[in-house]
This record gives structure tokens, C-alpha cells and sequence, in this order.
């Protein structure tokens, strides 16, 4: 009985003497290996045929042989480069954050919830015996929603809803 108290002991002594903070999800892949996918050409530098009225530079503005894969893709696909702009809100979303900010906007939320966030998973994951497993889910799972208990909700409600895919 005592090697079997003993054994438990030094497995939780063990387990509590972890210092690996990989958060709550578990990536596999500890290898140190080039990531292709983060290599973009460089778009081709244009001469201008005039030199003699070049645009004065503008602070913080970006370079215009510096790639842009978002906006390529949206002007392949037949949009406008322009709406990807985060400053700028289209005119048709005008109305929506007119509506979403008329109780004043907070210039610090993301900060915010990016540091109660923390604080949040801080607190969740102080006792947790099992570090190395992917405990995101159940985590966050008083934060979820039931989709299919909103869904009848708002059926019962009288909301026109689409279809759904069955459970």
C-alpha cells in the first residue's frame, strides 16, 4: 500500500514539475524545417516614365512591389482590392458599424481580450495533470454554443431559419 502512495506521489511530483507552455493546443511538428509557404516573390520594379513628378512618400504606407497575395487573389476573382483595406469600411457596411459603435468603441479591445484570454486559459490549465494533451475544446465548452438548441430556439420563436444538416 505504501509503494502504491509512493508511486502516485512521484507521478504527480513529475507531472507538476512541467515547464512546457504550449498552451492549450498541441501542434506536432517540432522540426525546424524551412516553411515554404512563407517565401513570396517579389513583384517586378517599375521605372516611371516621367521622374520629374514622382509622388512624394507617405509614412506608412506600404511599397508597391511589396506582395500582396489577399489582394491578388481578390482582383483574380473579380473583386475590389481596395475593400481589404482595414481602415476602410465599405459603403454598404456603413450602416452596421454606425449601429455596432453607437454605445462608443473601446480602441484597446483586442488588447484586452487578448490579455483576459490569457488569464482565462492561466487559470484553466493551473491544475491540469494532463499538459501534453489538446484540451481546447473542453476548455472552451461552457463558451459554446448549441447550434441545433439555437436553431430550435429560433423556430420556436417564430424566426424564419434555413435548413439545417441533421444531428
Amino acid at each position: 500500500m505504501t509503494r502504491l502512495f509512493i508511486c502516485i506521489f512521484a507521478m504527480l511530483a513529475l507531472t507538476a514539475c512541467t515547464s512546457d507552455d504550449r498552451g492549450l493546443r498541441v501542434l506536432a511538428g517540432s522540426g525546424a524545417g524551412p516553411d515554404e509557404f512563407s517565401v513570396m516573390p517579389m513583384a517586378p520594379l517599375v521605372m516611371p516614365t516621367d521622374t520629374a513628378n514622382l509622388p512624394s512618400p507617405t509614412p506608412g504606407a506600404g511599397n508597391r512591389a511589396d506582395p500582396a497575395p489577399l489582394a491578388d487573389a481578390v482582383v483574380a476573382l473579380g473583386g475590389n482590392a481596395n475593400a481589404l483595406v482595414p481602415n476602410g469600411v465599405p459603403v454598404r457596411d456603413g450602416a452596421l458599424v454606425n449601429a455596432a459603435g453607437r454605445n462608443g468603441v473601446d480602441p484597446a479591445i483586442r488588447q484586452t481580450l487578448a490579455s483576459e484570454d490569457a488569464a482565462f486559459r492561466n487559470r484553466r490549465s493551473r491544475f491540469g495533470l494532463f499538459r501534453g494533451r489538446d484540451r481546447y475544446f473542453r476548455v472552451y465548452a461552457r463558451q459554446a454554443l448549441d447550434a441545433y438548441a439555437e436553431l430550435t430556439r429560433f423556430r420556436n420563436a417564430g424566426v424564419a431559419t434555413p435548413s439545417a444538416p441533421p444531428q
